[in-house]
């Protein structure tokens, strides 16, 4: 009875584990999907540059950059379905739209980038900066 009892506990904390480990593997794939790293940076799932702003607080949960800053840097901008995990989060921008950020920063893209690889907004004013890992 006893060896059975403990078969049992051990198939139900096995089953259990198993889905604990596939539930925090789908969710963090759903954050880590929309970046990768390339050469050392973040980039978005396009394969453009992602950048940080010094203006944003991190962890504040707000961009600072809005209306003509928003035009030269867009918004990382997220899905209505997309979920924050691990370093990835998500801030609400002022328009109602959900932005993704890294270790509390929002995630930027230059609009003077042109392919994938280019960098030319790494220091821009020295404010702005590739996001790295």
């Amino acid at each position: 009875m006893l060896a059975s009892l403990c078969l049992l506990t051990r198939l139900v904390m096995t089953r259990f584990a198993v889905c604990a480990l596939l539930g925090f593997a789908l969710g963090t794939s759903a954050a880590l999907a929309q970046t990768k790293i390339s050469n050392g940076m973040l980039t978005g799932p396009n394969g453009m540059t992602l950048y940080t702003f010094d203006k944003d607080a991190a962890g504040s949960g707000k961009s600072a950059c809005t209306g003509p800053c928003e035009k030269l840097w867009p918004p990382f901008t997220a899905n209505a379905s997309d979920k924050a995990a691990g370093d990835y989060s998500l801030i609400a921008r002022d328009d109602g739209n959900k932005q993704w950020a890294y270790k509390g920063k929002p995630l930027y893209f230059w609009s003077k980038d042109q392919k994938s690889g280019d960098m030319t907004g790494d220091g821009f004013n020295k404010i702005w900066h590739v996001a790295k890992p």
